[in-house]
């Protein structure tokens, strides 16, 4: 007999936590152990109930979405985080996949789909649906003739850049100043021709640098 996978739920629609509590608990292996409409909510009951998985909205994964996962990772907290919606932009799935999340499920995507997504992020695999699947292969595959030679320190300021941190938390990382890491910035943008941190942190993914510890 398979494990139960214990999920809770973020989304601060109602109508749309009432229809994922139903697709996934179609499934004979998934149970809904909570609800919360709003980040910090969640995190005080993912806190408490431990889920195997969270099931996010992906709109709520802003800066404070962002804050709320790295206080999950300090509590040690086991439970993967999966984000959920229509955000499909560059920079929306850009968003995502800095947030640190196992992985992003449309909210298109058929009950199947989502039950699918599910269970993958349970075993702490890597799901993206198909439309952002495509996006993001083809920033990790395209062609690079000449790879720019970034210092040392350059390379920790972009990898840094590249987890979602500010010009200030960067400072405070590296002990140096706000205005020494916009002057690193824009050597940065220069050597690899960007014009923005978006830019910047695709450039990043691209060579392996979110992956650095």
């Amino acid at each position: 007999m398979s494990k139960t996978i214990r999920v809770f739920l973020v989304e601060d629609s109602p109508t749309l936590r009432m229809c994922l509590r139903q697709f996934l608990e179609q499934a004979s292996d998934i149970v809904v152990v909570g609800e919360a409409e709003n980040m910090d909510e969640g995190l005080t009951q993912i806190g408490i109930l431990l889920p195997d998985v969270a099931l996010l909205d992906c709109k709520l994964l802003g800066i404070a979405g962002t804050e709320i996962l790295k206080a999950m990772r300090q509590k040690e907290l086991s439970t993967q985080v999966l984000a959920y919606g229509n955000c499909e932009t560059e920079l929306d799935i850009l968003r995502i996949l800095q947030t640190g999340v196992v992985g992003y499920v449309a909210e298109n995507e058929t009950p199947e789909r989502i039950v699918e997504a599910v269970r993958a992020a349970a075993q702490g695999k890597r799901w993206f649906s198909s439309a952002a699947a495509v996006k993001i292969a083809e920033w990790l595959t395209r062609e690079h003739t000449e790879v720019p030679k970034l210092t040392r320190r350059e390379s920790k300021v972009l990898q840094l850049l590249a987890r979602g941190m500010s010009n200030g938390e960067i400072a405070k990382e590296l002990n140096i100043t706000e205005r020494t890491v916009r002057f690193h910035l824009q050597n940065i943008y220069e050597k690899i021709q960007v014009r923005s941190r978006t830019e910047a942190v695709i450039w990043a993914m691209q060579h392996g640098l979110t992956s650095k510890g």
